[in-house]
């Protein structure tokens, strides 16, 4: 899907609102704070660090059931492990979809 949501969520508490609600609240606690590490080690060029911190949103992402968000944190997460950052700006528009969605949740 080209949009992040609730599917795998959903079909991961198998109708457990508590489950569900408690997962989406780790899930939005803890993202700024790694999208913000992500930017920080981006704008200093620590390409690697910024590689294991798309690692780490991978999780969240697939958690999102955003299959094409994953698709692109992983080779973005490969292409930072070579000091290659050209998917840079196509990343972040996965972390802003992911954002907003987080905020209408």
């Amino acid at each position: 899907m080209n949009q992040p949501n609730l599917t795998y969520i959903n079909k991961l508490s198998n109708g457990d609102k508590d489950f569900s609600k408690k997962l989406i609240e780790v899930i939005k606690f803890e993202f700024p704070t790694e999208k913000t590490i992500y930017y920080n080690h981006m704008i200093s060029k620590k390409y690697k660090d910024a590689a294991e911190n798309v690692h780490k949103m991978k999780h969240k992402i697939s958690i999102l059931s955003y299959e094409k968000g994953y698709e692109l944190a992983s080779k973005h997460e490969d292409n930072l492990k070579k000091n290659n950052n050209k998917l840079e700006k196509e990343f972040e528009e996965v972390l802003n979809r992911i954002s907003t969605f987080l905020t209408l949740i």
